[in-house]
């Protein structure tokens, strides 16, 4: 059926080898995929290897799930495995020309001293500069040959998206996460999340609402189809605001010029990626490392994939019996009420 869910297994793994005992450590977690109106999430589960002290899920100020723990005794390394299984819904958009003209959508969100509607008064968060993105005049300058006047601001946009993905070139060495995003427009040369925060950026600059979204791609591509830019890792696109268009916020995947859908699975929604970085806290002692990360995404139409937990493959075997449900709208997300758990002392929040 053509709205038939795609499923998937997640699998995403990080190890530290710490070099010498760690006698302390607090952590912030984004790991655990949100609920969506066309995401639809089966089993998941975070593990730890040795396992915390103290943990506690809850949400963060932008509805995420989010965790967090602490190892209170000497540990060497640490591993953290992220397992999930996910349907996703066909959810890409159309007639994205109907959509409202890019000026009227700035007017809107602009303060005018008058009573904001409440999903625009939502939004203006994702309106302004941020730590990773800032907004420059050389940005809006960069993409004013997008948005012509009376352009919808989808259209746009889109305008945009393609023009970062023939311009830019993906290189992993070209960048690191605090590499200003002016310095990338410089470079032309980046990775899925410099492209993501230059696109933010550059709509912030022109007074629209962008956010940074993170999560996952399929691994293996489709027949006949080439493959992703961004598989096998944790992957980066953007979100912008278009009152009055079904849904609000249409995604942009500018590292692979296309809208995602049903190939894209979304963890987290935030202003840029210090917001919802996948792992962050604090340590004390180590001899200082890099971790070692490994995420494999595997479609589950054919059978189970071999890694994947005796806990998921029982679920799994559990949900085999009866069909997908098709996932039940979210209500809208100026209308949830977030209670995000307090960290424990020390851990940064986002």
């Amino acid at each position: 059926m053509e709205n038939s869910p795609v499923r998937y297994h997640v699998l995403h793994e990080t190890f530290y080898d710490y070099g010498s005992p760690v006698s302390l450590s607090q952590q912030q977690l984004h790991l655990s995929p949100r609920i969506l109106s066309w995401q639809q999430i089966e089993t998941q589960c975070v593990d730890f290897e040795p396992a915390p002290h103290w943990r506690r899920d809850g949400l963060d100020a932008f509805g995420n799930p989010v965790t967090w723990v602490a190892f209170h005794k000497p540990h060497d390394t640490l591993r953290i495995v992220s397992e999930m299984t996910v349907a996703v819904i066909p959810h890409i958009p159309q007639e994205l020309e109907t959509s409202m003209p890019w000026e009227a959508v700035r007017d809107r969100l602009a303060y005018d001293s008058t009573a904001p509607r409440p999903e625009d008064l939502y939004a203006t968060r994702f309106l302004f500069e941020s730590t990773y993105v800032r907004v420059k005049n050389e940005l809006a300058q960069y993409a004013a040959d997008c948005f012509p006047p009376g352009t919808p601001v989808l259209i746009g946009t889109k305008a945009l998206m393609n023009k970062i993905f023939r311009e830019f070139k993906f290189d992993p060495e070209a960048t690191t996460v605090a590499t200003p995003i002016l310095e990338v427009l410089e470079k032309k040369r980046g990775v899925c999340q410099d492209f993501a925060h230059l696109m933010i950026g550059c709509l912030r600059a022109l007074g629209l609402a962008a956010r940074y979204v993170s999560g996952y791609l399929l691994t293996r591509p489709p027949p006949g189809k080439p493959r992703l830019i961004g598989a096998d890792a944790s992957h980066a696109w953007v979100s912008v605001y278009a009152p009055g268009f079904p849904g609000e916020w249409v995604d942009f995947d500018p590292t692979n010029n296309l809208l995602p859908d049903t190939e894209h699975i979304v963890v987290a929604i935030g202003r840029d990626f210090g917001d919802i970085s996948p792992l962050r806290g604090i340590i004390l002692g180590g001899g200082g490392s890099e971790p070692e990360v490994a995420v494999t995404v595997t479609p589950l139409d054919e059978e189970v994939p071999p890694q994947v937990s005796r806990r998921t493959a029982e679920a799994l075997a559990s949900a085999e019996r009866k069909p997908v449900e098709k996932a039940v709208p979210a209500a809208p997300e100026i209308d949830v009420a977030v209670t995000a758990a307090p960290a424990p002392p020390g851990v940064p929040t986002a």
